[in-house]
């Protein structure tokens, strides 16, 4: 497979455009790759410029980098087996975490089964988008409203469901660095509620503690973040686990829309290597 360079980069941006919803995940890390200095990514196709895959995967400099998830955008489940079959594009020897569109779910557990790699469903999502931010409602929190800090990434780890120590830690610092965040700070300059924005530019880990919920902060929360993210020129969108019905009302009361045919999926394989570490 060839790895795209900087100026491969800006065409792919424009390319995957055209093929939007379905390759959403991938034109949202090749956005910020193309805006942003963040961790290393190589952004790989199988032809150039017509691509039939496109495959995000991290550069591991350290021994936390392994948490990083893998993203595939694939046009067929013929390039997907061909490519992932034919060819050490991914080294399944290690802890990997696939996202991909669900219609290819089969093909990818055949692809498993045939490297001989145990495999899990982590989750499986909707996708949800807003395409124009002008009818979100204005910020009318009395509370001050801040980006989160490099000191808060302990925090937000730990109220996380999907947290794995310093693993999973580094990962949201380097969010916390990188990307556009928000939160509600308490009189003592706390956050009690959060949003952050993932490397694949989606809006995630929205989480309000216990004793702060039913203020309106998570709404506030999301609608100052959309128009954050619209502002810069980013995509607006998240990902809603399927049985998260309380956050999939938030968010479509807030304009955002799905397309029901097309959701994302996430599978982790070689679990035991992660837990070893």
């Amino acid at each position: 497979m060839k790895v795209l360079t900087k100026e491969e980069l800006k065409l792919a941006e424009k390319t995957l455009r055209r093929y939007l919803p379905r390759s959403q995940q991938v034109y949202g890390f090749v956005v910020l790759i193309n805006r942003v200095e963040a961790d290393p990514v190589d952004v790989l196709v199988d032809h150039w410029p017509d691509f039939n895959l496109l495959l995000i995967r991290p550069v591991r400099l350290v021994k936390a980098d392994i948490f990083r998830d893998v993203c595939i955008f694939t046009k067929d489940d013929v390039s997907l087996k061909n490519t992932l079959l034919g060819k050490d594009i991914l080294d399944w020897r290690q802890y990997l975490c696939l996202s991909f569109d669900l219609c290819f779910e089969e093909p990818m557990k055949a692809v498993a089964s045939n490297r001989g790699v145990p495999g899990t469903r982590l989750d499986v999502c909707h996708m949800m988008t807003l395409h124009d931010p002008s009818d979100l409602p204005a910020d009318r929190l009395s509370e001050q409203v801040s980006s989160l800090q490099e000191s808060h990434a302990a925090l937000v780890n730990n109220t996380w469901k999907f947290r794995v120590g310093e693993f999973s830690e580094r990962m949201i610092r380097k969010m916390i660095l990188n990307f556009p965040s928000c939160c509600v700070l308490d009189s003592d300059g706390q956050p009690v509620s959060w949003i952050l924005t993932y490397c694949d530019c989606t809006m995630g880990m929205l989480y309000t503690m216990p004793e702060h919920r039913r203020k309106g902060y998570a709404k506030a929360l999301v609608s100052i973040m959309a128009k954050k993210l619209h502002s810069k020129g980013y995509p607006v969108y998240c990902f809603i686990e399927e049985d998260n019905s309380l956050s999939y009302r938030l968010f479509a009361s807030l304009g955002f829309t799905e397309d029901p045919s097309h959701r994302l999926v996430w599978y982790t394989f070689n679990e035991m290597f992660l837990s070893s570490q």
